[in-house]
C-alpha cells in the first residue's frame, strides 16, 4: 500500500468557526475561567482540545445558576431570552455569533415586529432547519417562538396555506433542500395568497458541496472526518458518498479499518465546517504510518 493521499484545501473550519475558536483562546491566554454555552464546534476532539486550556462548556440551565462570570456564545447564535439572563445575572458575554446568522436573526425580528405593527397582514415565518439546532433555536427566538421549523417537504403540513408565508433558510441548509420547499409552497399556497422567501445561506458553507463531490469522485477511497454531533458533516458526507460509495465517515483517525484501503491507489480526506485542520492532518498522518508499516 503506497498509495497518494490528498487533504481537501477547502475542508475545514468556516470563518464563522474560526472567529468562535480564535475568541476563545484569546479569552483563555488573559487567564480567569471562561465558559462556553454549549459545544463551541460539533466536534468532541476539538472541544476537548479546549477544554484542557481551560474552556468550560455549560448547558442553559447551568447559564441560569452563573453570577458575574465571562460567557462565550458560539457561531450559531443565541436567543434573545439568553441575553436577558445573562444581563440579571451580571455576566459578561464574549459574542461569537457568526455574523451571516447575526444578519439573518436581526431579518427575522425586523420581519416579525413589522408583523406586531399589523396583525391583520401578518406572515407565518416559516424557518427551513433542523428542529433544535442551536441557531433554529436562536432564530426562532427572534419571534417569542411563533415560527414554525420545517425539516423537509413533509414538515409542511404544518403550515395553513391560505395565509401569507415568509419564508427563510438555516443558514448551512443545502440550496436545493431550500429550492424544493420553495416549489412546493408555490404549488400549495392558494391563489392570490402573499409568499415571499429570503435565500438566506452561507455560501461558504452551500459552495463546499460542488467542490467535495469533485474532490471525492476522482478519489479511490474517501475518508470523511467529522464529529457525530455535526449537522453539516452528515450533508457534505452524504454528498462524497453519492459519487464515492467508498467514503468512509471517521470521528478521528482511532477509526481506521485497513480493509478499506484495499487495491487504493488515491486517498482523499476532508471534513466539516466544524472539522479542524489538525484532525485531518492526523488522520493523514495515521493513514501515512499504516502505508509505511505495510511497505
Amino acid at each position: 500500500m503506497n498509495p497518494v493521499i490528498e487533504i481537501d484545501k477547502e475542508s475545514g473550519f468556516c470563518f464563522g468557526v474560526v472567529t468562535a475558536i480564535t475568541k476563545a483562546e484569546e479569552e483563555l491566554e488573559r487567564g480567569g475561567t471562561l465558559y462556553c454555552l454549549g459545544d463551541i464546534v460539533h466536534n468532541s476532539d476539538e472541544v476537548e482540545r479546549l477544554r484542557r486550556k481551560g474552556l468550560q462548556t455549560i448547558t442553559h440551565d447551568e447559564l441560569r445558576t452563573l453570577k458575574n462570570v465571562k460567557v462565550l456564545l458560539r457561531a450559531h447564535g443565541e436567543p434573545p431570552e439568553t441575553y436577558r439572563t445573562a444581563s440579571e445575572n451580571g455576566i459578561e458575554i464574549i459574542d461569537a455569533t457568526c455574523p451571516v446568522v447575526l444578519k439573518l436573526q436581526q431579518r427575522i425580528k425586523a420581519k416579525f415586529d413589522a408583523m406586531k405593527n399589523d396583525p391583520e397582514g401578518a406572515e407565518q415565518i416559516v424557518i427551513y432547519g433542523k428542529l433544535g439546532h442551536a441557531e433554529v433555536n436562536g432564530l426562532v427566538g427572534q419571534t417569542e417562538g411563533t415560527a414554525i421549523v420545517v425539516e423537509d417537504i413533509v414538515g409542511l403540513d404544518k403550515i395553513d396555506f391560505s395565509r401569507p408565508i415568509a419564508l427563510y433558510s438555516q443558514t448551512t441548509k443545502p440550496l436545493e433542500g431550500f429550492n424544493a420547499i420553495i416549489e412546493e409552497i408555490r404549488r400549495r399556497i392558494q391563489p392570490g395568497v402573499g409568499f415571499c422567501y429570503f435565500d438566506t445561506i452561507c455560501r461558504q458553507v452551500a459552495n463546499r458541496v460542488g467542490h467535495l463531490r469533485g474532490f471525492a469522485k476522482d478519489k479511490d477511497v474517501v475518508l470523511f472526518v467529522a464529529g457525530t454531533k455535526s449537522s453539516n458533516g452528515k450533508v457534505l458526507y452524504n454528498q462524497c458518498r453519492d459519487v464515492n460509495p467508498r467514503t468512509y465517515l471517521v470521528a478521528n483517525e482511532t477509526e481506521l479499518r485497513k480493509e478499506w484501503f484495499d487495491g487504493a491507489s488515491s486517498i482523499g480526506i476532508c471534513g466539516a465546517t466544524s472539522t479542524p485542520r489538525w484532525l485531518m492532518e492526523r488522520v493523514r498522518d495515521a493513514l501515512t504510518a499504516y502505508a509505511t508499516d505495510n511497505g
